[in-house]
């Protein structure tokens, strides 16, 4: 079992910028992937952002693409995502996710999920 906890969401101006952190703790691989997701009110749960743990690529979303920034701290096995020029079309609850292989960004595709953490862009 892996189990996932994020942290560093919340209230920002349009502009703004914020930062989550996702801790996983439990079972490792020796190949996985972790991404980050969000789903806003009335909508699917869409793909941000995910890295390659071993190798360190990435992958964004074409929506974030130049905003966002997804690394990690393989000493403290957490993943963060730097969120810069924040919009109001940002405003979701973001999770964090894991899964064996290689980056898909695809949600059922990933086999862990944590709580989820809101982040609210005001005008």
């Amino acid at each position: 079992q892996v189990q996932l906890v994020e942290s560093g969401g919340g209230l920002v101006q349009a502009g703004g910028s914020l930062r989550l952190s996702c801790a996983a703790s439990g079972r490792t691989f020796s190949s996985y992937a972790m991404g980050w997701f969000r789903q806003a009110p009335g909508k699917e749960r869409e793909f941000v952002a995910a890295l390659n743990w071993n190798l360190g690529s990435t992958k964004y979303a074409d929506s974030v693409k130049g905003r966002f920034t997804i690394s990690r701290d393989t000493a403290k096995r957490t993943v963060h995502l730097q969120m810069n020029t924040l919009k109001t079309e940002d405003t979701a609850i973001y999770y964090c996710a894991t899964r064996i292989g290689e980056i898909t960004t695809t949600p059922n595709h990933y086999d862990y999920w944590g709580q989820g953490t809101q982040v609210t862009v005001s005008s």
